[in-house]
């Protein structure tokens, strides 16, 4: 049986041989190690990204809620406001309407007052003139009826009187002329219009 023999040559052979083989297998371990390295880095850096993510959402939900009830304060204290400012309206016409109605009692008792004076002295007069001749009276002319123009404009609308209505608000209301409202329908007593009576108002809208 021949022995074996190893020469430096041989050994040397080996060695590059192994050391071909292992260092591919080395780096290739490095490599890896440096992925595990960067893959661990980025599922931290993930991680504070979410963390920062939620934060931010959570901080825009309170942001969204203070504002939403910052709002719900504002209208609160605008309708408070208008509430006060219709309030202050209706005092100040009450008010008003108390002053004109006190002011129109005190002008008709100021008038009845005079006119019971003028009457009074009418009286005292004829009492003192004594009894006065029978004179047979003569029959007074009747009154002339009052003349409507024909000026008017002759286009219109047909406008049904309304509780309330007179003619000067009826003109008011359409835009039209009082007097050729009395023209156009020969109104002997404006002041006696009634409620359902049908009017022509002349240039009416």
């Amino acid at each position: 049986m021949r022995g074996r023999f190893y020469t430096p040559g041989r050994t040397l052979v080996c060695a590059a041989i192994l050391s071909s083989i292992a260092l591919p297998r080395i780096r290739a371990q490095a490599e890896v190690a440096d992925l595990k390295e960067d893959v661990h880095g980025l599922s931290q850096r993930v991680n504070e990204l979410s963390l920062r993510v939620e934060q931010l959402e959570h901080d825009n939900a309170e942001l969204r809620a203070k504002l939403s009830k910052a709002e719900d304060n504002r209208d609160a204290v605008t309708e408070a406001q208008l509430n006060g400012a219709v309030a202050d309206l209706n005092a100040s016409v009450a008010v008003a309407v108390s002053a004109s109605r006190a002011e129109i009692l005190h002008q008709v008792a100021t008038q009845m007052e005079v006119l019971a004076k003028q009457t009074n002295a009418a009286l005292d007069s004829i009492a003192k003139a004594g009894p006065q001749p029978q004179v047979r009276a003569a029959s007074s002319p009747p009154a002339p009826k009052p003349a409507f123009g024909d000026s008017y404009p002759k286009e219109g609308i047909s406008y049904t009187v309304a509780k309330g209505d007179t003619v000067g608000l009826i003109a008011k209301k359409t835009g039209a002329k009082a007097q050729d409202i009395i023209d156009a329908n020969k109104l002997l007593d404006p002041s006696r219009i009634q409620t359902g009576q049908v009017l022509f108002v002349p240039g009416g809208k």
